[in-house]
């Protein structure tokens, strides 16, 4: 019997990879350069005022464009985008690529940019506050715009690893390549 029961229980990485997620470009400004990232980590907080948050790498250039502008806009991207572009905004640091130079973007009222393309929606927001976590910051925004782009259906973190067999980039909050 006591042989059954770790197998029944799994891991505590399987426990959180059963928790859900949805797959988002989180992007920001700095003076006049722009960046992006995927995450898998924005929730909404509060219904009024609209707040949302995310949750940031400190090491990523991304981190530091929020930290700087205060502003960041969040893509959600549909269930349709190519593994190109996760692997360009999810695997390459935009302090060695150009991420915005390769796809179709706009810049929203709050100055960042969200994609146009392979996106269902975007949202704008401006930082309100920010909580310091290990590795990682969480940045809560109060929503300032956002719009309705190719509707469809987001994709889901599972769907990711899944269906398109995505792995997870070392930096990312689910990696799980230590720890428990």
């Amino acid at each position: 019997m006591s042989n059954i029961l770790p197998v029944l229980m799994g891991s505590v990485k399987d426990v959180l990879h059963s928790i859900n997620y949805g797959m988002y470009v989180v992007s920001s400004k700095k003076g006049d350069k722009i960046n992006g990232q995927v995450v898998n980590t924005v929730f909404q907080i509060t219904p009024v005022p609209v707040t949302i948050a995310t949750s940031i790498n400190k090491d990523n250039l991304t981190h530091e464009f929020i930290n700087s502008s205060g502003v960041f806009t969040v893509s959600i991207l549909s269930k349709d985008a190519p593994f190109k572009l996760i692997g360009l905004f999810g695997f390459r640091s935009g302090r060695d690529v150009d991420k915005f130079s390769q796809v179709d973007y706009g810049i929203g009222d709050n100055g960042a940019p969200y994609l146009r393309e392979h996106a269902v929606a975007y949202l704008e927001a401006k930082v309100i506050k920010k909580e310091e976590l290990f590795t990682h910051t969480i940045f809560i925004g109060e929503v300032i715009g956002g719009k309705m782009l190719t509707g469809g259906e987001p994709m889901t973190y599972d769907y990711y690893h899944n269906d398109i067999k995505g792995k997870t980039p070392k930096n990312a909050a689910t990696y799980s390549g230590g720890g428990l």
